[in-house]
């Protein structure tokens, strides 16, 4: 036992792709492959040079093309192989993808408008958020189980999945999921290890303020 964090002192870092072509039309992704811009290949190689120092013991990624490429940007830095998992992919969202913002609230205005009450929704006939949470959480739990004491987990993968996620390992319930604010392309969330479980230690992480571009805000 770690006497002075509780629990191992483990870390899970969450970290958001960086930004594709999708983002930037704010066009709902969902489960559908987008890669990333020039923009978010950028973004990716930057945060990765952030995210070494922090020395992580194992990385494990969305095996979608914008989480992956995002991932093997830190592999690269930190010579790790990295892991792929199809269970940390993006909500699927059925006729909702790829779909611009606008698009949606003209045409599921009112699903929206209660999934943004916390209200189980089935957006576009897709995923209930604790449906990705009951496939994606189970995964990063595994992968930080594997960590040595005091190690360090990174995740890389999508929003959405990132939220439910972390609303999941925190205990809360997922009306209440709609609190933890949405990330910006390639910035991170760290979840520590406290003697009561885990805890929220930042979000949105990595960068100055910048717009949320993303299927979860």
């Amino acid at each position: 036992m770690n006497g002075t964090k509780g629990g191992r002192g483990r870390r899970i870092v969450l970290w958001r792709h960086g930004q594709t072509a999708w983002n930037v039309e704010r066009r709902f992704q969902g489960s559908t492959d987008i890669e990333l811009t020039e923009t978010g290949v950028g973004q990716a190689r930057r945060a990765a040079r952030l995210l070494a120092s922090m020395k992580p013991d194992a990385i494990v990624a969305s095996d979608l093309s914008r989480a992956a490429t995002t991932a093997r940007e830190l592999g690269s830095v930190t010579g790790q192989d990295v892991m792929y998992d199809a269970a940390l992919r993006e909500t699927y969202a059925g006729s909702w993808q790829g779909l611009t913002h606008d698009e949606i609230m003209a045409r599921f205005g009112e699903q929206y408008a209660a999934w943004k009450r916390g209200e189980p929704v089935r957006r576009g006939g897709g995923e209930l958020e604790s449906e990705v949470a009951d496939r994606a959480a189970p995964v990063v739990l595994g992968h930080a189980d594997a960590l040595p004491d005091d190690g360090t987990l990174v995740v890389v993968s999508h929003g959405g999945t990132i939220r439910t996620t972390i609303g999941r390992l925190l205990g809360l319930e997922s009306r209440h999921w709609e609190s933890l604010g949405g990330l910006s392309n390639c910035c991170w969330s760290v979840l520590g290890e406290g003697a009561r479980g885990w805890r929220l230690l930042e979000h949105n992480a990595g960068t100055l303020p910048e717009p949320v571009l993303g299927d979860d805000d």
